[in-house]
Formats: structure tokens, C-alpha cells, sequence
């Protein structure tokens, strides 16, 4: 008996922590022509950029259907949990929430809510992460909501493209202004913007586009502290452990600090390299 939580994969959760809280994922489908393939379980961050690079050909993504849905809806209720809260990425970026919502349909007896998350990766997963932690502890869905809801306006994300070149294959902003970015060694800071993964502003050098995404979090974090962290990359392992070196030298950090990949549903967009940080505060 209890509330089971599920999800999508543009969470950006890693599954250590899926598994910790027995939190269930649908899956983001990646589709190289009439091959689909599912985010994170069947083509990783890195197999995805380095198919891009040596094929010349951008995948397209969708959202999973209600009949995914519907599975992962039965399998909880299988399971004994008698209600179940599913949090999804944005519905303003994805047709993953009507998703949700039609599968739903389809358990006219059974107790499910689904939540609009209305932002994005770890924005997405830090919700999803208190909605589990508090079904945990035996709080109702009610409370469960009204937390996960106050967790987003605590969240921040901020982290350095290492290019414009997947970008401009998907057509999100033009060749040129990627060729040129290119040339100028141009490292643009993408944060969370009206529930999307947005360009902030644009740097030169990655050097000092980390150090942009260092003085934003400084800014951010203020005189609080950390609640929850996790660096956040793209194919760039080593990167990320050197951004935390980093990151260590200018703020209070927590002795351990978990590393996530940002996700295939969305590295489809970003392109190897990216690094950054993605935050919740102290309220």
C-alpha cells in the first residue's frame, strides 16, 4: 500500500537515484529514421553524440505514448501501491503530460494524479525526487503536490554549451550563427526559462563561460546554502570533475556531490560537452 511516483526520462536523474527511491520511468523515444530507440535505457548521452557526429544525422525525439503509460501505471498498481502522482517534463515542450493523462483515462476506478512539472530536467527531477521522498515518509498526494511545487521555485540550473553545431541541425538557431559561434570559440549558458532549456547569454571560451556559470550560482545561492546539488553533463565525464574542482574553491559544497547526464531526450538538442550545475536552495 502507498503512492507510487513516476516520471519521464527528461528528469535528468541518474539511476542510482531512481533506484534509491523506486521511482519508475517512461521512456523519451529517439528516432534515427525507423529505428526508436529509448532514452537512457536503450542509447546513452554518449552513443547519441557520437552517432550524430559520425552520421551527419539528427534524430528526432517523441513523447512516450499512453500505452507506456498505461504499462507503468499497471505494473505500480501491481506492485500494491493504491495511488500514484505522475510528474512530467513541461507540458509547453512535450505532448508527454497528455500522455499521461489519456493512459489515466483508462483506470476509471484507480486513484492517479498527474502533474504538469512545467519545467525541465533537474528542474523536473528535484520535484520528482521530494514528491518520492515524502510518499516515503506517508504524506498524502495533496501535500506531496504542494511540495514538489515549492521545490521548482527553489530550483536553478545553469550550465556552458560546449557548441551551437546540434542546435543548428535541429534547427533551433541558424548554421551561420553556429559556424561563427564556432570561430569566435563562443560557449553560450543555457538555464531554465519558461519551463524550456533556453539560451542565457554568450561567452567566450569555456574557461570563462564555467566561470560565468560559477558566478551565477554564487549569485543564486546568496548567503544560503545548498539543498540539493548534482553537476550536470553531456558526454564529458572528465569535464564534470573538473568543474567540480572548481565549483569547490568558490562556494560551500556538501562532501559528496552526485554527477548526472543530461538525458537523450535532451542532449538531442545540446551536443557533447555540456557542463554545469543544477540546484535547489535552503528556503
Amino acid at each position: 500500500m502507498g503512492i507510487a511516483i513516476i516520471s519521464d526520462t527528461d528528469t535528468s536523474l541518474p539511476q542510482k537515484s531512481l533506484d534509491e527511491y523506486g521511482i519508475s520511468q517512461v521512456s523519451i523515444t529517439i528516432h534515427f529514421g525507423d529505428e526508436i530507440l529509448k532514452a537512457c535505457s536503450g542509447i546513452t548521452d554518449e552513443e547519441l553524440v557520437e552517432r550524430v557526429i559520425r552520421d551527419g544525422v539528427m534524430p528526432t525525439t517523441a513523447a512516450p505514448s499512453p500505452g507506456d503509460f498505461s504499462e507503468a501505471y499497471q505494473e505500480a498498481f501491481d506492485k500494491g501501491d493504491d495511488e500514484i502522482i505522475c510528474l512530467t517534463v513541461s507540458a509547453g515542450v512535450s505532448a508527454t503530460y497528455q500522455s499521461a493523462v489519456t493512459a489515466a483515462e483508462l483506470f476509471p476506478e484507480k486513484k492517479i494524479t498527474i502533474v504538469d512539472t512545467e519545467t525541465i530536467s533537474m528542474g523536473q527531477g528535484f520535484m520528482v525526487l521530494k514528491a518520492a521522498e515524502m510518499a516515503r515518509s506517508g504524506k498524502n498526494v495533496e501535500e506531496i503536490i504542494e511540495v514538489a511545487k515549492e521545490v521548482r521555485e527553489r530550483t536553478h540550473l545553469f550550465a556552458a554549451l560546449d557548441t551551437l553545431k546540434f542546435m543548428a541541425m535541429s534547427g533551433r538557431v541558424g548554421s551561420l550563427s553556429a559556424e561563427m559561434a564556432a570561430l569566435m570559440s563562443i560557449k553560450p549558458i543555457l538555464t531554465i526559462k519558461g519551463g524550456k532549456l533556453e539560451l542565457l547569454e554568450k561567452v567566450r571560451t569555456r574557461k570563462k563561460a564555467w566561470a560565468r556559470v560559477l558566478g551565477l550560482t554564487v549569485e543564486r545561492l546568496g548567503d544560503g546554502e545548498f539543498d540539493s546539488i548534482f553537476i550536470l553533463h553531456v558526454a564529458a565525464s572528465q569535464a564534470a570533475d573538473d568543474f567540480e574542482k572548481l565549483l569547490r574553491e568558490v562556494v560551500p559544497c556538501p562532501e559528496y556531490i552526485p554527477k548526472t547526464e543530461l538525458s537523450p531526450g535532451l542532449s538531442v538538442h545540446t551536443g557533447g560537452g555540456l557542463v554545469g550545475i543544477a540546484f535547489t536552495t535552503k528556503s
